[in-house]
């Protein structure tokens, strides 16, 4: 009897020493929330890395941003100053420009005229580029050609240009075109012609006919090269539509520079310079993503073969 009664007594206190009490729960509990809010560690190195990587990679346009801002300030005498304006001068010329709507207009008459040649220039050069490359008879009749205008500056033809079609559109349209087509003629006759001759070979033993053969080997082997004649079109029919439009234009970032510079408004000028690099660099983003969505076929053979 005197154990039984032992024995239960002692049951209930091992039942209430087996139970947390409110205060190891509340601790737990604590330390849960404590854990989900605070970051891993391995996201932490990655933010890190990632934002030390970028400021590296900006040190220098960022000690040029900070050259331009204290140069002429510290560094430059006052008679120099009047022509180069610190960078903060140029900013409020150039937000000055963006509230009255100047530049807006600007930029929109220069992207009409060069995206109009630009598209010229790569619609004609991409398909007189895979004629070239594929059939050799037609490459040695027009090589000469095409040798001694490729080696003709398109601003060394602008006053024909400008005789023959007018200060108008059509002569602004028609040298950047020209200026934009032998990059992406050249780079396209360079891609189809480095094609491996062993995928050529297989696709035929397949029995794929010349219009599949360009489809799935010809044009997706050549597309890196091809995109690197088109980014330097990009670059080249901005830049000769910029001296184009400094000669009989009303509109455009060219007209802005040359009418700024000839009324003696130098921030306005350089906000027009500053507007060309960044719409620049801004196609430059443009195509290379361009050029990274047509090749994803390479990064998954890489990827599959790695």
């Amino acid at each position: 009897m005197t154990t039984t009664l032992t024995q239960t007594e002692a049951a209930p206190k091992a039942g209430k020493a087996a139970d947390p009490s409110p205060a190891v729960e509340l601790s737990v509990t604590q330390a849960a929330t404590e854990e989900r809010t605070t970051p891993a560690p391995g996201l932490v190195r990655r933010v890190t890395g990632a934002v030390g990587s970028g400021l590296w990679k900006s040190a220098a346009v960022l000690a040029f941003l900070a050259l331009w801002e204290l140069g002429p300030t510290y560094l430059a005498s006052p008679s120099t100053r009047v022509f180069l304006p610190p960078l903060h001068e140029v900013l409020v010329a150039w937000g000055r420009l963006f509230e009255a709507g100047t530049i807006q207009g600007h930029i929109a008459a220069s992207l009409t005229r060069s995206v109009a040649g630009f598209g010229a220039a790569l619609v004609a050069g991409v398909s007189l580029g895979l004629l070239i490359a594929w059939y050799g008879r037609l490459n040695s009749v027009l090589n000469p050609l095409l040798e001694l205008f490729r080696n003709t500056a398109a601003l060394a033809l602008l006053p024909v240009f400008t005789l023959l079609l007018g200060i108008g559109e059509e002569s602004k349209i028609s040298i950047v075109a020209y200026a934009a087509f032998f990059p992406v003629l050249l780079n396209t006759i360079a891609g189809v012609k480095t094609v491996d001759p062993l995928l050529i070979r297989a696709a035929r033993s397949l029995g794929l006919n010349s219009f599949r053969l360009f489809q799935k080997v010809i044009l997706p082997s050549a597309v890196p090269t091809i995109f690197t004649g088109i980014r330097m079109a990009g670059t080249a029919s901005i830049l000769v539509l910029i001296a184009a439009e400094m000669v009989g234009a009303k509109a455009g970032l060219g007209y802005l520079i040359v009418n700024a510079q000839s009324s003696f408004l130098i921030p306005d000028m350089y906000a027009g310079i500053l507007t060309v690099s960044l719409l620049g660099l801004g196609v430059n983003f443009l195509l290379v993503a361009l050029e990274r969505h047509f090749s994803r076929w390479r990064t998954a053979v890489g990827a599959a073969a790695s």
